[in-house]
């Protein structure tokens, strides 16, 4: 990726607690927070009807101005909320919380309220982030019930399903490289927190939660990915990975660099030629559609490890570049999404996967590639390696399966932080219904873009003397030039680039990510897939 630069993740605070035996009765006004409860592994998650809890933890929904329902009442016999929520100053801000410990009158160690804000302000991911909440303040409890009610408003399947996925997305945690002790020095056992969630609606909640998990599953496996470090995930390892998703049904192809220099992946082929770990090219299919259906077609950058090739990176950051296959790994994690949920629709996932690596073999600034397309390429800068890898997988998707439409994803440009920030990924489309409903797709699940710029006036900056374009242009732009370049690749085709490098690593924690890896895209791309081209 051309000149990312390394952002350090805000740091969160966990709520102060009081010590000793006097923290009965006391109810603690918490701000939000940006610690996700540590469990060691994945939550259970069950639903069950209304019922009043005995023993555990139970955490309650309070709404401005509406309070709680009359569910979340029945587990504090004492009415010690109605005395100590003043005392807190608690109003039911969204995501602010209190909580009482070992309430009178019952036999459980906590009653935490959740804040839920306004009624008319809980949507579809505002669920998700009070799931996130909840998860935020599990803390050590191994029994844990969420009654999802409120009163003044109806709470069925789907509000129950969006806080359960968005405790299991707070949750995650990358730690499969710690070896885990305890304060006295002992392995800590990892059991996993068993949480029932209690609505109005529980059959309901469970059939909406299936699809949602799958979803959340997906973004997963991409998280998993971007988080590997780079001498456990080269380009054949993660080829090995996707092969996985052979056993949701997933038709995966792996062509091998003999077989990519068949097909004339000159410009691929090019940016791995300077590591030991060889290049893959990984195509997946979804056939859930009708057979008569074109193909949606996702393409991701698979660069396992960026060292900017002989155009170096400065070494202050540059281990953050195990994360430059942000693109495959999302569409991998996509793959999954809908290969889980048995979405209808016919989806193709194209991962170009390198290595960007220096030795003597390594592609020199100034030499001339050939692409697939048969287009020539001047590689100016090695280090603006993305566009190349895309370009033959994009030529190649575009070829082989004439796709209704191609969406790449790709950290590909410090520029585009530079332009947005870390909370918008860049879209750049040729068409301008792909572009609408991907804004709204992203606007829905909060995987926000901002569409930018093409024009022939910027592709005249990727012009070359010595060939037919290239690799890069002068100083300002550079988002805009890359996707200027890309899509020499895409013919007529509706195509959409998002540019992720400022969203799929290292991008600011949320009530649901508190990982370096976000798995951004995932949910951005099933939703767009399941509102506009699912039969």
């Amino acid at each position: 990726m051309a000149g990312r630069t390394r952002f350090a993740l805000p740091a969160g605070s966990l709520p102060v607690l009081p010590n000793g035996p006097k923290a009965r009765n006391v109810a603690l006004h918490s701000k939000h927070s940006n610690q996700a409860g540590s469990h060691g592994c994945r939550p259970t998650i069950a639903f069950a009807k209304f019922a009043t809890v005995k023993k555990g933890t139970v955490f309650v929904l309070s709404a401005e101005e509406a309070g709680l329902s009359e569910g979340a009442k029945a587990h504090d016999p004492s009415d010690s909320l109605a005395r100590a929520l003043p005392a807190a100053d608690f109003s039911g801000k969204f995501g602010s919380s209190a909580e009482i410990f070992a309430p009178e009158g019952t036999a459980l160690d906590r009653l935490v309220v959740v804040g839920a804000g306004k009624l008319s302000t809980l949507d579809e991911y505002a669920w998700l982030k009070l799931g996130g909440h909840v998860a935020a303040s599990l803390r050590k409890a191994r029994d844990a019930v969420v009654v999802v009610d409120l009163p003044g408003t109806q709470t069925d399947g789907a509000e129950a399903a969006g806080v359960a996925a968005g405790i299991l997305l707070r949750a995650y945690s990358f730690d499969k490289y710690k070896t885990r002790k305890s304060d006295d020095g002992k392995d800590e056992a990892k059991t996993p927190v068993k949480i029932t969630i209690q609505t109005a609606n529980p059959a309901a909640a469970k059939k909406a939660f299936a699809e949602l998990e799958a979803v959340v599953d997906g973004v997963i496996v991409a998280r998993d990915l971007v988080n590997e470090p780079a001498n456990a995930l080269g380009p054949v390892e993660f080829a090995d990975r996707a092969k996985q998703l052979e056993a949701l049904g997933v038709k995966v192809e792996i062509l091998t660099e003999k077989e990519m220099k068949k097909l004339g992946m000159g410009s691929l082929l090019g940016v791995a030629q300077g590591s030991p770990r060889g290049a893959r090219l990984a195509v997946l299919q979804w056939n859930g559609g009708e057979a008569k259906d074109k193909p949606l077609a996702f393409v991701g950058k698979g660069v396992t490890f960026d060292t900017g090739g002989n155009s170096m990176k400065p070494a202050s950051g540059m281990e953050d570049m195990k994360g430059d296959m942000g693109g495959a790994a999302a569409v991998t994690g996509l793959l999954h999404a809908l290969a889980a949920r048995k979405a209808k629709a016919n989806v193709v996932g194209i991962l170009g996967l390198v290595e960007n690596s220096v030795d003597g073999h390594a592609q020199r600034p100034g030499d001339i590639v050939t692409s697939m397309s048969g287009q020539t390429i001047e590689v100016l800068n090695t280090d603006a390696e993305g566009r190349l890898v895309l370009a033959d997988a994009l030529w190649y998707c575009n070829n082989r399966f004439e796709p209704r439409l191609m969406i790449n994803l790709a950290t590909l440009t410090g520029a585009i932080m530079v332009a947005l920030g870390q909370h918008h990924a860049g879209l750049f489309s040729n068409n301008d219904e792909l572009a609408g409903q991907l804004v709204l797709a992203g606007t829905a699940t909060q995987e926000k873009l901002w569409r930018m710029p093409l024009g022939s006036e910027y592709d005249k900056l990727i012009d070359s003397k010595n060939a037919d374009m290239k690799n890069i242009g002068g100083r300002y732009g550079g988002a805009i030039i890359a996707a200027q370049f890309l899509q020499r690749f895409v013919k007529e085709t509706p195509w959409a680039h998002l540019d992720i490098a400022g969203t799929a690593m290292a991008a600011p924690a949320s009530e649901i990510n508190q990982s370096w890896g976000s798995g951004f895209g995932v949910r951005l791309l099933d939703r767009l897939v399941r509102d506009h081209y699912e039969g």
